[in-house]
This record gives C-alpha cells, structure tokens and sequence, in this order.
C-alpha cells in the first residue's frame, strides 16, 4: 500500500488529493494500483484563496462557500489530518504535525508523526511585509477568512462610528486637496496588484450598500476614501501595460484614488508614510504588497528553497535532493523553459501542477520515467466587482493575446471557480452548486451586514 500525503488544501493541493482518493480508494478501481492519500492542513475546511477579497467587502458569505476536509474526505476515499507541518525527517520518510487547539487554546489534537512513501508539499504563500516598520501590526493581510472577516467587521465598525464623530481630516498630499475634501473614512491598500485592485473595487460596492441598507448616512464615494498605493510605475505590473492601463481608468472611474511609484516606509496608526515624505490618512490599511513562502520551508530537513524561501524543484516538481518529496503552487519554484522567471504563483498554475501530478505519479507507481511539467499561461482575468472585469486571454484559449473586458470578462472571471468546483465535486454537483448558491442570493442583501 503506497502511502501518498500531500501537505496544504488549497486550489492544488486538494483537487490533487481528491483525484488520488478517487482512483486509489480501496473501494474504487479495485483492478488498478492501491495506494494510501492523506491530506494535511491546519484549517479544517477549505476555501479558494482568491475569493478572500470579496469575504473582506461582505460581498461573499464565507460560510456558504467553505467545504469541509473531513466531508470530502469520506466522499472521495482519502484521509483527512488536521495539523500544521511542524518538521520533516526525510531518512525515514516521516514528518511531524504540532499540536491542534480549539478556540480556547486547550489541547483539540497532540502532536503527531505520518509516515509517507511520496510526500507532496502545497502549503501555498503568505503576505510579505518587507520589513516595513509597524505594518505587521498596523495593517491587516487577506491570507486567510479569519482576517478577511475582521477587516469587514472593523470597515462596517468603522463607517457607523465615522458619522456621529466630529472630522478632523489630515491631509495626504499637501498642495494638492483641501482638507474639505477629504473622506469621512479612508481605507489604504498596499500594493497593486490582483488582490489589491480587487479589493478596492469591490470596496466601493460594500460602500454603496451599506448606505442603502441605512448603516451609516455617509456619501458612499464622498465620505468612504479608498486610496491604494502602488511602489511600482503601475498598477497590476506582473500582467500587460495595456491590462494594468484599462484597470486604472476603471478604478479612476469609480472614485479609487491611485497613487503609483510611492513605496510605503512605515505604517503607523491611522497613517501611512511613503518614501517620498508623504502621509496618507488610513482609519484601516490592507497590506496586500507581496508573497512569500512559509518560514517552515527552510527548516525542512535540508530541502533547498530559494531568496523567497520556495522549496527548488526540477520540472518533474521533484524537489532537488529527495525524489520522494514533490512540491506544486505558490511554495514551488518551478523552472518555466524560454522565461526568465519561474512559474508564476497564480491558481491556474496549480492547478495544472495538480493534473501534471496524477499522471507523473501513476507513473510513478509503475516504476515508469517521470514527464515534465511545461506551464501553459491562458492569461490573466481581474475582478472589478460587479462593475466590471478586465483581463487578456492567451494561448490556447484564442491562438493569440487578446485584451477582454466587461460583461465577457465578468463571466469568464466566475468561471474559474465553477470549474475549482467541478474538479473537486464532478460538473454536475458543479452546475447544482451554482443553482443553490443563486437561489439563496436571491434572498440574502448584496453584502453581510453582521
């Protein structure tokens, strides 16, 4: 019995041990290979990481979107363990899992130790600071629903509280707005980037909806300031100029005040200071600047990580000195042939990990070569809310690069996660899926007012 355990349920990590559950069960497939898959993770339910911005504007109940570990599980053969990865002895093929607490913090689960004949590692990314002084304890990350719920409840906190207070504005740029003109409430993003954008777009609806639903009588563009702050010379710099260039008109559009090529140097409260000697005002600040991999990852038994503490792989996703552990999405740096920089740390991406996976590893099993994994980029789509969308399709969507926008790219935008919902339940729980969650909008407000 093959004993797999893949480490990390996020987009890859889970549509990878769901699909090992389904063809290894012992009660599946009983003419094929038999093997063990236990997935791992400190959460005991799962939610797709890029609908984190929209669960922090109250756009998206969280709750109607997690799947439990335990429940897919036992629907597709494999076993579930919650526990973070605490260390790795790689000579004996067994790792080792801390403690689990409850929300009191007394003992839930002890510390454990799994062995494994193939180790799979997906614990994705976390929020980079930088170093910047006071901005781990002055601005709120989006790594994770427990975090995306306290910036939604500190921004309704804050918009109730901002009416019956007197206003006393600072303003951010001398010389270039009076202090009358300054919003009631301001919330600050750092970084430029998809979550970043998308937030602030879906900000601005959250906004809007607030007011009508009569939790504050504050002018949802006037008085609600949105400002993010981009150190680059634009916004969303990893996708296309002409993208990143209908992005900002948009946002500009809907009231988000840009400011590009101002790198924050200290978050303070109620302040941010740029490098530049510019402070903005910001009632709350969303640190949403960069990734990197957890610090776990380079105390793993000697396993080679990069300057962004990834784990090194070849293009098989073996790790480089051990060909029992693999490695896929964010916390992998994979080699991207003709590209000067590794594969990018986007879902799609793992999941083509995750499908390349299945085949590498019946290969495996049957003592066969490995294949190599060759990324295929199909573009980039950003969420403006329920505004807009924008985005470029490439490859093998079109045969070439095309820019898209509006309704089109809205549509193509929810997509993707239908089709993370199809991988892990089948198109037709999908497509039932989609039904029931429309059915039950119809009877919910836009946004979560509690």
């Amino acid at each position: 019995m093959h004993r797999f355990i893949v480490v990390g349920g996020g987009a890859g990590g889970l549509e990878l041990a769901t699909r090992l559950g389904d063809r290894y069960a012992a009660h599946k497939n009983k003419g094929d290979v038999r093997a063990q898959v236990t997935l791992v993770d400190r959460n005991p339910t799962h939610i797709w990481k890029p609908l984190l911005h929209e669960v922090a504007a109250g756009s998206m109940d969280p709750f109607t979107q997690e799947l439990e570990y335990a429940a897919q599980a036992r629907w597709h053969g494999f076993e579930f363990q919650q526990g973070e990865l605490t260390g790795l002895d790689r000579a004996n093929k067994r790792l080792t899992l801390g403690t689990v607490l409850d929300d009191d913090g007394a003992e839930l689960l002890p510390e454990r130790q799994l062995e494994y004949d193939t180790l799979i590692i997906a614990i994705g990314s976390t929020t980079a600071f930088f170093g910047v002084k006071g901005a781990p304890e002055f601005s709120l990350a989006l790594d994770t629903v427990s975090q995306a719920e306290r910036f939604r409840k500190r921004l309704i906190a804050a918009c109730m509280r901002a009416e019956h207070q007197v206003h006393e504005p600072v303003e951010s740029n001398p010389g270039t707005s009076s202090p009358s003109s300054e919003p009631r409430i301001q919330v600050a993003i750092v970084g430029g980037g998809a979550t970043g954008v998308e937030l602030s777009a879906e900000l601005r609806n959250t906004a809007q909806v607030l007011s009508a639903y009569g939790l504050h009588k504050l002018d949802p563009r006037h008085d609600v300031g949105i400002v993010l702050i981009e150190a680059g010379p634009r916004i969303l710099p990893a996708l296309q100029e002409r993208v990143s260039t209908a992005t900002a008109e948009l946002l500009t559009k809907l009231g988000v005040k840009l400011m590009i090529g101002e790198t924050v140097a200290e978050v303070a409260p109620g302040m941010i200071r740029t490098a530049s000697g510019k402070t903005v005002r910001a009632d709350l600040t969303v640190w949403a600047a960069g990734i990197k991999a957890p610090a776990i990852l380079s105390e793993l038994d000697g396993l080679p990580v990069n300057r962004l503490g990834q784990l090194i792989v070849r293009r098989t996703l073996q790790t480089e000195i051990d060909d029992n552990i693999f490695a896929l999405g964010d916390c992998a740096a994979c080699p991207w042939p003709g590209n000067e920089r590794n594969v990018p740390p986007r879902a799609q991406a793992a999941h083509q990990q995750a499908s390349f996976l299945m085949k590498a590893l019946a290969a495996r099993l049957e003592n066969k070569p490995l294949p190599e994994f060759t990324y295929r980029d199909f573009g980039s789509l950003v969420s403006l809310g329920h505004f807009s969308a924008v985005g470029n399709l490439m490859g093998g969507v079109i045969g070439g690069n095309m820019l898209i926008e509006g309704l089109f790219a809205r549509f193509m935008y929810m997509s993707l996660y239908r089709l993370h919902i199809a991988a892990l339940h089948g198109y037709a729980r999908m497509v039932l899926d989609t039904f029931a969650h429309w059915l039950r909008r119809t009877t919910l407000p836009r946004v979560k007012l509690h």
